[in-house]
């Protein structure tokens, strides 16, 4: 089901949302009403289907915000997502003008759901400040899509967290791996190289830096498309190195001292699939913020 309502105000959205479930016989399931803020100009196809995949096994209220033109009237038009158009959630999505576009969180406050757990997703830009953002402050959990791993480090509040983190999880599985099968093996340095833009690269030697406490050294190199931004990671340990480099689009190959080398399935994650696994995890991620810290530590070495 798909409404639209122009011209409109919380109130009205609230009350034809309500009617709209009733009439559909939806089901009370959300678990988390998840915030999104974009721009009016942004594409919104793409951030509305990338909601839909990673809310299908987390069941949400999504109230997306386009930023419109803050120098035109004040006006909210809405359009909300029931049912099969909206996946497993229910979605509202609102184009702000005016006035509106500075007071997000008081635009939202009437439509969150009570005594469930508040995300803020910001999926093409991101504040300075995570939590002191509009929407930032009602949300206990922030997910940003920061272009610079320093930038997120600065604004850093436990309860943050950034897609750049998310896309390497299987990637650092795989590392700890291998180092578990090593464990009387000393790491004494670490190289790795990467796309020379991708934040998810220097993340990764951020956290790297902050788990070993050894000097970590980061380059720029070629990937393919479909493959993590990481292309060859070296840890040089006491009994040896120990590599995880990235074979094509679908593989990596992991060495290990005195071990035969291995093959891992490891691709690039979607949007969707980020999304999803930030919306499992609510409480703060402590080791996220200590590889910021390594970050830190790394840019300033």
């Amino acid at each position: 089901m798909i409404l639209t309502l122009p011209d409109t105000t919380t109130s009205q959205i609230a009350t034809t949302l309500a009617e709209a479930r009733e009439k559909a016989s939806v089901a009370n399931g959300r678990v988390l009403t998840l915030l999104v803020a974009a721009n009016g100009n942004d594409n919104v196809d793409v951030i509305l289907e990338t909601v839909r995949n990673a809310t299908r096994k987390n069941p949400a209220r999504v109230l997306v915000c386009l930023l419109g033109n803050p120098k035109a009237e004040t006006s909210i038009d809405a359009l909300l997502l029931i049912g099969a158009d909206a996946g497993a959630s229910e979605i509202i999505v609102m184009e702000l003008n005016g006035e509106l576009t500075e007071h997000l969180d008081a635009v939202v406050t009437p439509l969150l759901l009570p005594d469930t757990p508040i995300v803020a997703w910001w999926p093409t830009f991101s504040p300075t400040c995570p939590a002191k953002d509009q929407i930032g402050t009602l949300a206990q959990r922030r997910i940003t899509t920061y272009s610079s791993a320093a930038a997120a480090a600065d604004g850093y509040t436990p309860g943050d967290s950034d897609m750049m983190w998310s896309r390497i999880t299987a990637w650092r599985a795989v590392v700890a791996s291998a180092l578990d099968r090593c464990l009387e093996s000393k790491v004494a340095a670490v190289e790795i190289s990467g796309l020379a833009d991708d934040p998810s690269v220097d993340i990764a030697a951020g956290w790297l830096a902050s788990a070993l406490n050894v000097p970590v050294s980061r380059s720029s190199a070629s990937t393919n498309a479909d493959a993590v931004p990481i292309a060859k990671l070296t840890l040089h340990a006491s009994d040896g190195d120990i590599t995880v480099e990235t074979i094509d689009g679908n593989t990596v190959a992991v060495s290990v001292p005195n071990h035969p080398t291995m093959f891992a399935a490891l691709s690039a994650r979607t949007d969707a699939e980020c999304l999803a696994e930030e919306l499992r995890h609510l409480g703060p991620d402590a080791t996220y913020g200590r590889a910021l810290q390594g970050v830190k530590i790394h840019a300033d070495s």
